[in-house]
């Protein structure tokens, strides 16, 4: 894998996108497109969401970086090490958003929609973040030679699953209250671009695990105040008809 290196992010790029388009054609037809497209450039719904969707995940991430680091200066942000500050906030921005861009087609332009036919958001949220760390072990397997004293299945698990699925609610939840894809590929694209200009690249084995399982519980905590405040997220579409 780590040979195929370029072709294995090239494929974890356009598979979902690829697979979401395909189906959508296939289910839905014209229609399935145009309501794609329409939700795609849905950007009327309110600064307050913008605010959520770009400033979670940086201000999370910043805040247990700081925090952390006072224990050790390997925390510090990659950001502040980096000669070329500029370059690597360009480089990661546009990384965050093609990445967004390319899963979020297939993630929530079509799986999203067709669960939610049959299950509540918080499961939706649930099953697809299950899915989206799956889909994320080949880059992250060859991870596990860092593992350090770590088991590497518990090394890759925590990698792949502490945050992701609470993530994944989040990103339900908003587009739900927004019905803009536009808006979770923006929501996406911090998270993705954070990896090249806050995470430290230098933090692996238990350091990295430390970092994640703080971040996870970070989002689930979110992930909990959402599903509290919002009864919607618990209510399967049956019910919700049934209610009506």
């Amino acid at each position: 894998i780590e040979a195929a290196g370029p072709l294995v992010y090239v494929g974890m790029l356009i598979g979902p996108s690829a697979a979401g388009i395909l189906m959508i054609g296939l289910v839905e037809g014209r229609a399935g497109y145009r309501t794609l497209f329409s939700r795609l450039g849905k950007w009327r719904v309110g600064f307050r969401w913008y605010a959520v969707a770009l400033l979670t995940v940086p201000l999370l991430i910043l805040t247990i970086l700081y925090l952390l680091s006072r224990t050790s200066p390997e925390f510090l942000p990659a950001i502040g090490a980096a000669e070329d500050k500029v370059s690597l906030v360009v480089t990661g921005v546009v990384m965050g958003l093609a990445v967004g861009f390319f899963e979020e087609l297939g993630w929530t332009g079509f799986v999203v929609p067709r669960l939610r036919q049959r299950y509540s958001l918080l499961a939706v949220g649930l099953i697809v973040g299950l899915l989206w760390g799956a889909w994320h072990y080949p880059p992250f397997s060859p991870s596990g030679s860092d593992a350090e004293s770590l088991p590497p299945a518990v090394y890759l698990s925590v990698l792949l699953f502490s945050f992701l699925p609470a993530y994944r609610v989040l990103l339900v939840w908003i587009y739900d209250r927004t019905q803009s894809l536009l808006l979770v590929v923006l929501m996406h694209a911090p998270l993705s671009a954070s990896q090249l200009i806050l995470i430290p690249p230098t933090i692996s084995g238990t350091k990295l695990v430390a970092y994640d399982l703080i971040f996870g519980a970070a989002l689930w905590v979110l992930a909990a105040v959402v599903v509290a405040v919002s009864p919607r997220m618990l209510i399967v579409p049956q019910a919700e008809k049934g209610t009506a």
